[in-house]
Parts: structure tokens; sequence; C-alpha cells
């Protein structure tokens, strides 16, 4: 579902305007592979990304972007880090920044597959071996890969 029931509803009163959406980040690993979507949106490869529903933990809102992205079971290991994306115009026209929660994640089951239209092709990436993503994203997915067990919060 590209477009949560509620984005729209805000959308129908404030129209195109910027809204400021809480939003998650599974950096997904198995072995030492990184799982990867091909953005249908914008043709990049990202991590998962998603909204949170409302009233939804944000841990579970990982868990469950995973699933219907990639079609694979994970386990949210700890919050990686707190931080805000660039503005973003989406394809229609839409306004947004995100306060994003980064989460590392550990693959348990299920085979990857593109599971919505959101994204094109779903594929284990080598950690050596990552394709080009923006700036931001690999700050993401460095925080979620990092030995470190507290939250990285940019200041």
């Amino acid at each position: 579902m590209p477009i949560p029931p509620f984005v729209l509803e805000l959308r129908a009163m404030v129209g195109d305007h910027q809204l400021w959406l809480p939003g998650v980040t599974a950096v997904i690993v198995r072995d030492d592979h990184l799982l990867l979507t091909l953005r249908a949106d914008n043709g990049q490869w990202a991590p998962v990304t998603g909204i949170v529903d409302p009233g939804e933990e944000p841990g579970v809102a990982a868990r469950r972007e995973a699933l219907e992205e990639t079609g694979v079971e994970v386990s949210v290991d700890r919050l990686a880090s707190v931080s805000v994306s660039p503005p973003i115009t989406h394809a229609n026209g839409d306004k947004g920044i995100y306060l994003d929660l980064t989460f590392a994640c550990t693959w348990l089951a299920g085979e990857a597959r593109v599971g919505d239209d959101e994204n094109t092709d779903v594929r284990w990436w080598p950690l050596d071996g990552l394709p080009e993503m923006s700036p931001w994203l690999i700050s993401r997915i460095e925080a979620g890969l990092s030995d470190e067990t507290g939250a990285r919060f940019v200041s």
C-alpha cells in the first residue's frame, strides 16, 4: 500500500503541503548481506522504509514493513538511529519530511521477494559491495550495521 489511508485523509485537508510524518527504516542483515529494495518511485536502491501508522509501535512498523515489502520475517534488535530526512517531493507532488527511526534487524525467515507495488526488485547485497545510495540512507545503514548499543542522534 503506497499511501496509508490516514495520509490520504490528511492530504484531502492540506493538499500537497509539506507533512511531518513518522517513518521507520529497517536495516536487515543475513550473515554478511544486507537486504535492499529497488524503489518504484525513484529507481534507487534503499533499505526497507515506511510510515508508522497512528498508534503503531515503531518497532512493530519496521517488522510489518519488512514483511509487506520483501516477504521476510525479521527480529527488530535495537534502535540504531534517530534522524530527519531531507525535504522530499514525491512523484505526485506531495511534500514531506520524515522523522526516521532506524532499526537494526536480523533476518529470521522467508525468501526475499517484491511484496508490493512500492518496489520493483528486492535483493541481498554483500556488505562490501553495496550499490550507490544517497548519503542520508548510507548513514542509516552504517548506524544499523554498527556494534553500538545506543542509538545515534544527529545533533
